[in-house]
């Protein structure tokens, strides 16, 4: 790279209906040309195939990139760049898709990088969003499922004290479930069906809430007790410095943070809402590649 030339990589997430491309710039992680398509209709490797590159020669239209790095769900070998999902994306098991869109762009294997997607969320946030200059972090993505990411320093911890295997949260044993039974839209739509009878999406009964249904209202105050009261036993040992809300739940948090907050008064965690929201997962993945010690430079 020519000296005073801000150092920039394409970077892509693969979520389980779209794919987003963008060029990421060093420096502070910039995001330009962000682009979006549908995971393809054929499914088949190569039309996914075509949809990266398509979507990649875009978003770097008139920029030197040094080579790409993916935000991708799992399972799914990162080092390998080899998917081994069998129910999303079934026609990429077994694909090297590192190999393979390398050789669509003419790179080396090696400028073709890949990390876990809830890992990439965490690292947008902590390199360019609400947890900037955080020691301890960890980030919850409260959807359909819960996402969740532990970070200190700056690095994605997998393991250690209060780290749960993996870094996952999900699965953990909670109250009788795990923990993805009481943080989640199904949590939430459960609360309404017990109330109203009723069964709604999440978008809806925040709708009604902020509309002034009681009943709506009161399923969003239950669940940021529930979440604060989540966080703190879930997180004691770990002792994070913040915790990050992103995930389509969080876009309804003026209707439950208050009550998040209530329950941690007795504690030092701060929590947060996302900032980068859909584009924290570009993001990290330029975080996670411009701090690889092993990443190629041009």
């Amino acid at each position: 790279m020519s000296a005073g030339v801000d150092p920039c990589v394409l970077v892509y997430d693969v979520g389980g209906s779209h794919i987003a491309a963008a060029v990421c710039h060093r420096d502070g992680y910039r995001l330009d040309t962000v682009g979006r398509a549908n995971l393809p209709e054929e499914q088949t490797s190569e039309a996914f195939l075509e949809v990266l590159r398509s979507l990649g020669m875009k978003a770097i239209e008139g920029a030197t990139v040094e080579g790409a790095e993916f935000a991708m769900p799992g399972p799914f070998d990162y080092e390998k760049g080899i998917s081994w999902m069998e129910h999303k994306m079934p026609y990429l098991y077994g694909v090297n898709v590192g190999e393979a869109l390398a050789a669509k762009f003419g790179w080396k294997p090696e400028q073709v990088l890949f990390l876990n997607d809830a890992a990439a969320y965490l690292l947008g946030e902590v390199g360019a969003g609400a947890a900037r200059g955080v020691k301890r972090v960890v980030c919850f993505t409260l959807g359909t499922g819960v996402g969740s990411g532990f970070a200190v320093d700056g690095h994605v911890m997998t393991e250690g004290e209060g780290v749960p295997p993996g870094g996952e949260i999900w699965n953990v044993p909670y109250e009788g479930g795990i923990v993805e039974d009481t943080i989640s839209t199904r949590a939430i739509k459960a609360a309404y069906t017990r109330r109203k009878g009723e069964d709604r999406e999440v978008a809806s009964i925040a709708h009604y809430a902020i509309g002034g249904d009681p009943e709506a209202v009161a399923v969003f105050h239950e669940f940021g007790k529930t979440l604060g009261i989540a966080i703190k036993q879930l997180l004691k040992d770990f002792a994070p410095d913040v915790v990050v809300l992103g995930g389509g739940i969080s876009r309804s948090a003026a209707l439950f943070l208050d009550d998040v907050k209530t329950e941690l008064a007795d504690t030092r965690i701060e929590v947060r809402i996302a900032e980068l929201g859909d584009n924290a997962p570009l993001a990290g993945a330029g975080v996670a590649w411009f701090s690889n010690p092993l990443r190629l430079s041009s």
